[in-house]
């Protein structure tokens, strides 16, 4: 007589068979989206004597950053802070058109506001100047500068974060030999947050930006140099675009026979936005997985992350248990930056 076969669960399928399943699923697909864009990275080279193929960050944006994801209507304020470097951000208002008030705008945040932020200082680096000339189309915007799909999503949030950058103010802080310099200022102004649209219902913007005089000349003195196919690579991850921006603005200020360590707690207090002391496990599963990204196209990075230690047997007093030794950092080794060659 014929058995019929019965369905397993999946949770009681060994957890080893179920990793070998998952992999082969894997192979059979092929690379995501994301992979196969860390690929194409990784295979080819920015032609760095081409200045349109380098982007440009804010060195205080290298070191404290956006908030990564939406922190919310009712969060007002964002500040961070890394050694005596210190960022605060704070959600501006701004004049609508139909209601003629002003309305509350939220804080930037995420991929988008920091490709934006990146772009536009790269077209201020190139022109000189704080008055930057701009494609009419915000289509053309996020097709052709932050080389993004120009769909429906794609485009509401590109003008979000455009809207909210616009009204948000800025205040950075730098210690440096016992003198504080602050910087209190915006980062765009002038600019028409609401996007009218003409005949077509094209979107449109204004034909110039303005970045304010405070941050164009703070920016002309502290511009750090990124280049444009790792940061198209690394557009989905926050996280990604912050740690490949760290290391492009400290591995070639570190000494080259003095290595620096830098600790777990140290890249939870810089980097562990919503993660909790007590998740820093997590933390650091999450933290290694951008990383190994960003070093996939960052080849010249010289980052040593620790093996994670074997947990080990104890026995105290007849009673046996596991322990895993805590994890200490990273090792950052003297090495050039992603750019090579800055403008003349």
């Amino acid at each position: 007589m014929r058995q019929e076969s019965t369905l397993i669960p999946l949770e009681k399928i060994a957890p080893q068979v179920l990793r070998g399943i998952k992999r082969k699923r894997r192979e059979l697909l092929g690379p995501t989206r994301v992979q196969s864009r860390l690929i194409e990275a990784a295979v080819s080279s920015s032609d760095q004597e081409n200045s349109q193929s380098i982007l440009y960050h804010h060195s205080i944006f290298c070191q404290t950053y956006l908030p990564p994801r939406d922190p919310g209507n009712d969060v007002q304020t964002w500040e961070r802070s890394n050694g005596d470097v210190r960022l605060r951000i704070t959600a501006g208002i701004a004049m609508h058109p139909d209601t003629k008030q002003f309305v509350p705008v939220g804080l930037p945040f995420g991929p988008k506001a920091r490709l934006v932020l990146m772009c536009l200082n790269q077209k201020a680096i190139l022109m000189q100047s704080p008055v930057i000339e701009v494609e009419n189309s915000l289509t053309s915007f996020v097709s052709k500068m932050l080389k993004l799909h120009s769909k429906g999503d794609n485009i509401n949030s590109v003008k979000e974060q455009l809207a909210r950058l616009s009204a948000s103010t800025i205040h950075l802080g730098v210690v440096r030999d016992g003198h504080a310099t602050t910087i209190n200022s915006q980062i765009v102004t002038a600019f028409d947050i609401w996007f009218p649209k003409d005949d077509r219902q094209r979107v449109l913007w204004p034909s110039t930006i303005q970045l304010s005089h405070d941050y164009f000349q703070n920016l002309v003195n502290h511009a750090v140099p990124l280049d444009e196919t790792h940061i198209a690579a690394l557009s989905h991850s926050s996280l990604a675009l912050d740690i490949y921006t760290w290391l492009a603005q400290r591995l070639h200020r570190i000494p080259a026979n003095k290595p620096t360590l830098v600790t777990w707690a140290s890249l939870h207090g810089q980097f562990g936005q919503g993660y909790s002391t007590e998740h820093i496990r997590k933390f650091r599963q999450v933290f290694r997985v951008a990383l190994k990204q960003v070093l996939s196209i960052y080849k010249a990075a010289r980052v040593l992350d620790e093996t994670p230690k074997q947990a080990r047997r104890y026995s105290i007093q007849g009673e046996t248990f596991w322990r895993e030794e805590p994890a200490t950092g990273l090792t950052l080794y003297n090495s050039p930056p992603p750019v090579k060659k800055l403008l003349a």
